[in-house]
């Protein structure tokens, strides 16, 4: 029987000198600082050791990362370091066991850890770190320049390949000037937001300042490599650190582990949402508890809010309108063009398709505030009516439990649909 299984954190960068092996410790402390009862395990790849210099107290340890793959089970590896931390110690010479790139998954599902284990990959795309990728459960991708943007692709590609949840995929901005202006007085963190999102990619809200005090603290006249939290809390990057370390625990709280069955059939696998309040639990109309066992999935492409509505107020969004009735597949692109004066003249275009993107019927929805139009709104979007403007709602609705919408399969059949659908509202995409 499967014993517990840690939910996996991989720093990755094809790039060297993006700060990934800074970010991958000073996550694991802060994880620990916020949540002491949360175990955090880390473990690198690499062969620099910065791992060791900040977590161990002993001088040799009884195993190294190495081991993972020797068939022990990886809660007999691990060593207790500083600050609570659980390490694996790194390894000078570390040779490929075979060339399977799934045998790390299968021992970390393995593994009979709970907790977070961080994973701090090599800046090449080797056996390892393909092994790191494809065992993630979140991914964070530092960049700090164009080149390290640029070589994003082939992680991302890498991941999606292997059939994995490329919603696990973030880019995080690292070592950010924010003195240094490019062209027309855009700053480099601002630069790299907008290129990442043309590319598709998803970036973080925070980011890590670039900052002498904290790259002292790996280069000093002593062994020990030290944490930000107890070395330079007075830094904008403590803050920094710690935003990131919130976020990888609202992933981590949003995230539902796979069946044994999802390592042989990644479509099998349910995964987060990408944020965990981002993810309504309620059905927006009614809000009453919807676990996606019936009804539809909506999702806001403003604010990315999705979750669940149920069957009976989905039909009641479209009560005596063109719409009805309703097919017993399909989808509907809900659409606010214009900002209403009043909130009682709030109106959706709605749009209705079935299954296969084919456009079926239209009408004008009005959604009066003395109605329950207000409460959906709010719901879906996350935001009061009178910031509504410009929005665009996805509604979906399939013979199986709409909560398989969050399923690898899913997630590919919305991204086809969704891309179908807004092509015929808006005639381009």
């Amino acid at each position: 029987m499967a014993g517990r299984v840690p939910f996996v954190v991989v720093v990755a960068s094809e790039k060297g000198g993006v700060g990934k092996t800074t970010i991958a410790t000073n996550l694991a402390v802060y994880l620990k600082a916020l949540h002491e009862d949360l175990p955090v395990t880390i473990a690198s790849f690499d062969n620099h050791f910065s791992v060791d210099a900040m977590f161990a107290i002993r001088r040799a340890a009884a195993a190294s990362v190495a081991d993972l793959f020797g068939g022990r089970p990886a809660r007999d590896l691990v060593d207790l370091g500083e600050y609570g931390v659980q390490y694996l110690a790194s390894e000078r010479s570390l040779l490929p066991p075979d060339d399977d790139p799934h045998h790390l998954k299968r021992v970390l599902h393995q593994a009979d850890l709970d907790g977070i284990f961080i994973l701090d990959t090599r800046p090449i795309l080797d056996y390892f770190t393909r092994s790191a990728l494809l065992a993630a459960d979140l991914v964070l991708v530092p960049v700090k320049d164009r080149p390290s943007l640029v070589n994003a692709a082939s992680l991302l590609l890498e991941v999606r390949g292997a059939g994995g949840a490329t919603d696990k995929f973030w880019l995080l901005p690292s070592l950010i000037d924010s003195r240094l202006r490019l062209r027309e007085h855009i700053g480099v963190r601002e630069f790299l937001v907008e290129s990442a999102r043309e590319r598709g990619y998803q970036v973080l809200d925070t980011f890590i300042s670039k900052s002498p005090k904290v790259e002292s603290l790996t280069t000093n006249l002593s062994s020990r490599v030290y944490p930000v939290l107890t070395h330079a809390r007075h830094t904008a990057v403590h803050a920094q650190f710690r935003q990131l370390a919130d976020f990888v625990l609202q992933c981590r709280q949003a995230f539902v582990p796979s069946s044994p069955q999802s390592l042989h059939d990644p479509a099998q696998a349910v995964m987060p949402s990408r944020l965990s309040h981002r993810q309504s639990r309620q059905c927006p109309l009614c809000g009453e508890s919807a676990d996606g066992s019936e009804g539809g999935f909506f999702q806001d492409l403003r604010s990315r809010r999705q979750g669940f509505i149920h069957g009976g107020c989905l039909q009641m969004l479209v009560a005596d309108s063109l719409l009805e009735p309703l097919p017993d597949q399909g989808g509907m692109v809900w659409r606010i063009d214009e900002e209403a004066l009043h909130e009682d003249e709030l109106c959706f275009s709605v749009h209705l398709f079935e299954e296969s993107g084919d456009e079926l019927a239209a009408d004008q929805v009005s959604l009066n505030p003395a109605g329950r139009g207000q409460a959906f709104l709010q719901a879906t979007t996350g935001r009061p009516l009178a910031e509504l403007y410009r929005e665009t709602l996805m509604l979906f609705w399939t013979a199986a439990a709409p909560r398989e919408f969050l399923s690898q399969r899913g997630r590919r059949t919305v991204a086809c649909q969704r891309k179908k659908m807004l092509r015929e509202v808006f005639g381009r995409l």
